[in-house]
């Protein structure tokens, strides 16, 4: 029953259009236009889409080129991780204004739990728009959230008012929200899963909850058990303040396919480079070192070595990323080059010390 469950005041704090609305800030003469951030007319993937270019259809993940094709205006402009980083920062000093139960998900997003507060506001909804109006006067940002009792819930609300609104989703509300929400909207049910879920006859929370365990486990495996309790409001995960990273990346597209190890060494030295440099910045080291190759044709390979060692220094992550790249031989020319450390040293020095917090089911929101 829900109502034996831990309740807590969970906000989920999403960034609207993060990296474009950044540039937009940055470069004024940017405001109102519409905006990819990463990619370019001919090749690439972009990393966000201002709200102006999403009217056409842009979005992350999609080709510059489709892109380009929705929206003839659109206005590339290059990533600067560094300045993206740096306003996050400035944006998760004002969540731990607020409490130290702080979840980061990614630089743009992060739940917050808030039921035992530095402020002793009994009202997660205000608490979540004094973010909010901070967030707008002090960085220029905008901001949506969501707010409700558990981190599945909130997610999902933050995104009903979006752009610069926030959905409360109460304690009473939760069972009605969740059976009247389409599908597609559920937090871990994807294109292809919404796909499968329709062909099923599932296309709301309702139709999802009429199903036995035993059928989603049959069709979902591990993800029907999942949506089972989901879809009931039953998600017990803690906000994790420090929810430990698995692994640190750095990657590059390149303007032409390159058909030759020889031509990739620079471009592989330059991203050992960046690896590096963010692994000293927050002291982490690590054992694996993985090697991404992304083929003309979008095939995609990796190519790992552990050491026996941790390791967060440039030459040595770009010398064995070297040895990798020569492992095999190519199966076509390369579009994109990865690195990635992994089995980091933060994974060994972690320690759990979160706890639920039981409360009454009827408080105020």
């Amino acid at each position: 029953m829900l109502s034996d469950l831990p309740i807590r005041k969970i906000i989920h704090v999403d960034m609207d259009a993060f990296y474009a609305s950044v540039e937009q800030m940055d470069h004024p003469n940017l405001k109102g236009k519409p905006l990819a951030v990463g990619g370019s007319e001919t090749r690439g993937v972009i990393s966000a889409a201002s709200y102006e270019a999403r009217k056409y259809g842009v979005k992350s993940a999609m080709s510059g080129n489709l892109a380009i094709k929705l929206c003839s205006e659109l206005i590339f402009v290059k990533p600067r991780f560094d300045r993206y980083r740096e306003i996050s920062k400035k944006i998760q000093a004002i969540f731990y204004d607020y409490t130290d139960l702080v979840e980061p998900l990614s630089l743009d997003e992060a739940y917050l739990d808030v039921t035992h507060n530095k402020k002793g506001n009994p009202s997660a909804s205000k608490i979540a728009q004094e973010i909010r109006k901070r967030i707008y006067n002090e960085i220029g940002l905008t901001a949506s959230a969501g707010i409700s009792i558990n981190k599945f819930i909130a997610k999902i609300a933050s995104d009903v008012n979006k752009p610069n609104g926030q959905k409360i989703v109460s304690p009473e509300e939760v069972i009605s929200f969740l059976e009247n929400l389409e599908i597609r909207k559920f937090y871990g049910v994807g294109k292809v899963t919404t796909e499968k879920m329709y062909q099923l006859g599932i296309f709301t929370g309702l139709d999802l909850k009429l199903k036995p365990l035993e059928f989603l486990e049959a069709h979902f495996g591990k993800s029907g058990v999942y949506y089972y309790y989901a879809v009931r409001g039953i998600h017990n995960s803690p906000v994790k303040p420090d929810r430990v990273r698995k692994s640190l990346a750095a990657e590059r597209t390149f303007n032409e396919n390159l058909s030759s190890e020889v031509f990739m060494l620079e471009k592989l030295k330059h991203i050992a480079k960046e690896v590096s440099n963010r692994l000293e910045k927050t002291n982490i080291t690590g054992k694996t070192v993985t090697l991404k190759i992304k083929y003309s044709d979008f095939s995609l390979q990796t190519r790992s070595k552990t050491l026996p060692y941790y390791i967060s220094d440039e030459a040595l992550i770009f010398e064995t990323s070297k040895e990798l790249l020569y492992q095999e031989k190519l199966s076509n020319s390369v579009r994109l080059l990865g690195i990635s450390l992994s089995n980091l040293n933060t994974e060994v020095k972690q320690k759990t010390h979160n706890k639920s917090v039981s409360v009454q089911l009827k408080f105020e929101f």
